[in-house]
């Protein structure tokens, strides 16, 4: 593949941005990338990887130029990051974003570039790992997966499609949202989930007997936790800001377990074995729909 862009920056070399440069880069989409942060160390971890091929030590000259600019940085800093860059943004320069929140971040870039806010278009990859930093950043992180754009009024086709054509690269396939409906969306699939994984594991590690507790945990409990295993400072600010979302979809659940907790404190085991067939038989569709999304074309049509 022949460069389709010249220069990309990257603000946040990790597991998401660190991902992207490499899927780029393995595709022979981009003759250089950048790489902005608040690590220093971070970013030469990510130099000597060969995700980055320079640290933008100044923010004038890494932007100079540039293409793309993706900001892969948790979501409370969306706003001071594209305060720094709005100085040095060109004309043509195209800026989106990775943050799981896209009210927030939508408003946070419409209030810092005014009336150039046409040059962001934010964007949600829904892909992720347990794992942090440079080192966990692989070129297949995408392959496959959803990249949901939430493009503003002012964008123009063309920089949507630029946004978009990036991710295809990266092997992702492209959906649209509105910003809100992302947010109703998400929190209920994705932000719930992760609150509910950090609390289960934060009660137990509290308990006094807690290295008990955790020296019989096995499979079960790995895999409903996982998630626990991301990043605090970035979940932090999806919490906050998805809060009115979120809250939603928490006491939705909390009432669920309120009835649920009915149902075992009265010996109902007919009401609990229907709520637990109910969610396996969804759960199994949504994998069943998962698979038929993903299975390759038959053989007389991929040929």
């Amino acid at each position: 593949m022949k460069h389709v862009f010249d220069k990309v920056v990257i603000s946040g070399v990790g597991l998401i941005g660190g991902s992207f440069a490499r899927a780029l880069k393995q595709a022979g989409a981009v003759r250089t990338v950048v790489g902005l942060g608040r690590s220093r160390a971070s970013l030469e971890r990510a130099r000597e990887l060969g995700i980055i091929d320079a640290i933008g030590d100044d923010i004038a000259d890494a932007v100079k130029g540039a293409d793309l600019v993706l900001l892969a940085a948790p979501v409370a800093q969306t706003g001071p990051i594209l305060s720094a860059l709005l100085p040095h943004l060109e004309p043509h320069t195209v800026v989106t974003d990775a943050g799981s929140t896209k009210t927030d971040v939508t408003e946070a870039a419409r209030k810092v570039l005014g009336d150039r806010i046409h040059q962001f278009v934010p964007g949600h990859p829904i892909a992720g790992r347990e794992t942090n930093g440079p080192d966990a950043a692989i070129p297949d992180l995408y392959r496959g997966k959803k990249v949901v754009l939430t493009p503003v009024p002012e964008n123009s086709a063309e920089d949507v499609e630029r946004v978009a054509q990036a991710w295809r690269i990266c092997g992702a396939i492209i959906h649209r949202l509105s910003p809100q409906e992302h947010d109703k969306v998400f929190a209920s699939v994705s932000h719930l989930p992760h609150l509910l994984a950090f609390a289960l594991v934060d009660d137990i590690a509290r308990k006094p007997h807690a290295d008990l507790l955790f020296q019989y945990a096995a499979s079960g409990f790995r895999d409903f936790t996982r998630i626990a295993g991301s990043s605090p400072e970035m979940w932090r600010d999806i919490s906050l800001a998805n809060q009115e979302a979120l809250l939603t979809e928490l006491d939705a659940y909390m009432a669920q377990l309120t009835s649920v907790r009915a149902q075992l404190a009265s010996g109902d085991g007919k009401g609990l074995e229907a709520v637990y067939s109910n969610a396996r038989e969804a759960r199994e569709r949504w994998i069943a729909a998962i698979e038929t999304a993903e299975a390759p074309p038959p053989k007389d049509l991929a040929e």
